[in-house]
Formats: C-alpha cells, structure tokens, sequence
C-alpha cells in the first residue's frame, strides 16, 4: 500500500519533520490510492474537504496538524483517524499499524469512528525534540526548531493548547547539526528570546550560547526573532537586543502586540500592557533595529474605543519608522474564542487602515 503525503504551500513546516519518519513514503499533489496523510490549519480546512469528499481513490485519509488536532469530531466527519497534537511518534506508529491489518485502539494520540461513535485513545507525552529531525537535508526543508509549547495562556492562540504550557527546547548540538544545511539560519519558536527558559523569565544567557556557537560557524548569517518566529515585547530588552546586534544579520524583529488596549490585552491573558509594546519599539530603535509589529483586531466585547487605542498605537508606530501587520481574529478549535463571533472593525478604523496601506506603511488582512 502507498504511502502518500499530500503537499501544499501552507503545510511544508510539518511535512518537513514528518515525511524523514515514515519510510517509503510518496509526496504527492493530490489524492492518491494508499494511506493519504495531510496537515493542515482552519484556513484550509474547506478546500481540504471538499477534496476528500469528492476523491474517487481507494485510500484511507489520516489527518492532522492544528485544525484537525483542535476540531477532532468535525475533521472525522471526512477523514478515517485523526493525530492528535504531536505526530513524531503517533503517525508513524498509525502507519505501521494500518499496514500490518492490526488495532488501532492500542495507538495513542489518534482519534477514529467505531460503530458511528468517536473513539479517542490514550493521550501521548510530549515528544523530546533531539530525538526527531527538524528536516531531512536531502528533502523538504523548513527553518530550524528550537522550541515548541508556550506557558502563556492567549485566548486566541493554538500553540499551548496543542503542544503544552511548558517550553521545550532543541538543544544546541541538535541546533548545529541542522544549522550546517544552511547559510542563511531561520528559526521558529513561540518566542524566540525564551530559548533555554521556562518562556517568562529570560535566560538570555542560554539565547547567548546558542547565538555565540551558530556564529562561529564559517559563512552563516543568523535571522533570530524574525518570521517565522517572533518575540515577546516584554523580552524586548536592552540585554536581548545587544546578542542581535552582537551576533546576527537581521536589523529587524517580529513582535507580537495583539491589542493597543489594555483591556483587551487583559481580557485575551495576554500577559503584558500596551506600555510594554511601548517600550520595547523604543528600545529597537535605541538599537537601530525595526520593529515588525502584528496587531489583531475582532476581539470579543471590542468597542470602539479599543480599536481606536490600537489605531493609536499603530500610527505612533509607523511615524517612528516601524512596521506594522495587521489581521482580523479568526476563532480556531480548542481555544476559548472557538465559538465567539469577531467584532466588527468600526468604518472609521477601517478607512484609516486601508488609507495607511495604500501610503505603504501597513499591510496585512483586517477583513472578515
């Protein structure tokens, strides 16, 4: 039986960890006879199903990634099993299982119907990072994990829900061996400065070592902080900022703000003030470093006046030289805003916005 990933743009991170874990296995660009394995995210999901639903093979459909992980019932409505959360260990175990004509009751972290119902086995434990690659070098490649889970609770967001509250973090020997794939050194974590920590207190000590040891690396440029990871504003410090200007390429960071309101901010758990996105801009200048500053507007019980502090905030932002990307709240599966309906962004707002990205001096997608 064939063994199929099925490649798209938006899923090559995942495919990249995975595909090097399943031997004999394909990549292929649409539906093929054999075990179908796809990954994806909420923003997909339509078009995902449609496909399944509509594809004549004879295959067995295995899903996973964050949308199937968060909406389980919703994913086995079109696929066979779901992987749940984590999927170094789970998929290849499923695939071996399939093959041999055996149980999968006894292989944890998936879900599948029996006799119409949702059967959930076992709950699997965080994998150990060093024990997985974060790509194959002789096929699809994907930046450098260093960390994965987040201790911070955002309502909005996926990650602690799917890998944990506790941060783990490759270490630096596994770090090396993939660095030395690439000359240009891209990296993904939920907050790039919390390497080596528990993801509230900096240890920038540990960010130090791993930036100290990819550096003396013959020919590498290091783009730390920047997408497609970016960096909490809170860590935005003066100590972190000086080991980018000691020891890396990029003359830009990405942050995460969210909101220019404080009760929004509070409301979300984000876990810092608009006074901290505050500081932290100013300190990336003081380093002549630019600030790339995401902010998302929707948020539940958003009243005008929220977004009009967040507006502020984005124009104060932009007139200092910065960057900003704005989106609209998408509600995704097992976060607390799973059911809620986005606030709508007033007209006013809205106007400004498409003005200051038609002036270039914003981009992103702020529509429903």
């Amino acid at each position: 039986m064939d063994i199929c990933f099925r490649w798209m743009q938006k899923n090559t991170y995942s495919l990249a960890s995975l595909v090097p874990l399943v031997p004999g296995n394909m990549v292929v660009k649409q539906s093929h006879d054999g075990i179908m394995i796809y990954s994806f995210a909420t923003k997909q999901k339509e078009d995902i199903f449609a496909e399944v639903d509509n594809s004549s093979t004879d295959s067995i459909y295995i899903a996973g990634g964050p949308h199937p992980s968060g909406s389980v019932e919703d994913t086995l409505e079109h696929f066979d099993y779901v992987v749940i959360g984590e999927g170094e260990e789970t998929l290849p175990e499923l695939v071996r299982t399939l093959l041999s004509g055996n149980s999968p009751s006894d292989v944890r972290g998936i879900a599948y119907r029996r006799n119409g119902n949702v059967v959930y086995t076992e709950k699997r434990e965080p994998v150990n990072l060093d024990a997985y690659p974060c790509f194959d070098p002789e096929g699809i490649r994907a930046p450098i994990e260093i960390s994965r889970g987040c201790p911070w609770r955002c309502k909005y967001c996926q990650t602690p829900r799917l890998f944990g509250n506790r941060m783990r973090h490759r270490s630096i020997d596994s770090i090396l061996r993939f660095a030395k794939h690439y000359s240009d050194l891209r990296f993904t974590s939920s907050n790039a400065f919390a390497y080596g920590g528990d993801g509230v207190h900096p240890r920038f000590d540990k960010v130090e070592k791993l930036l100290s040891q990819l550096h003396s690396m013959e020919g590498k440029k290091i783009y730390f902080g920047t997408f497609p990871s970016e960096i909490r504003p809170e860590f935005t410090t003066h100590e972190g900022l000086d080991l980018i200007d000691r020891y890396c390429t990029n003359r830009t960071i990405s942050m995460g703000a969210q909101s220019g309101s404080d009760r929004i901010l509070k409301e979300m758990l984000r876990g810092h003030t608009s006074d901290d996105v505050t500081v932290a801009v100013e300190r990336c200048f003081e380093h002549q470093i630019t600030p790339i500053v995401d902010f998302i507007f929707g948020f539940p019980d958003e009243r005008e006046e929220d977004q009009q502090s967040t507006l502020e905030q984005i124009k104060w932002i932009c007139r200092k030289g910065g960057k900003v990307r704005a989106h609209y709240l998408t509600p995704l599966p097992s976060t607390p805003y799973e059911n809620i309906v986005p606030s709508a962004i007033s007209d006013p707002v809205h106007k400004v916005l498409g003005r200051m990205a038609r002036d270039g001096k914003l981009n992103g997608n702020w529509d429903k």
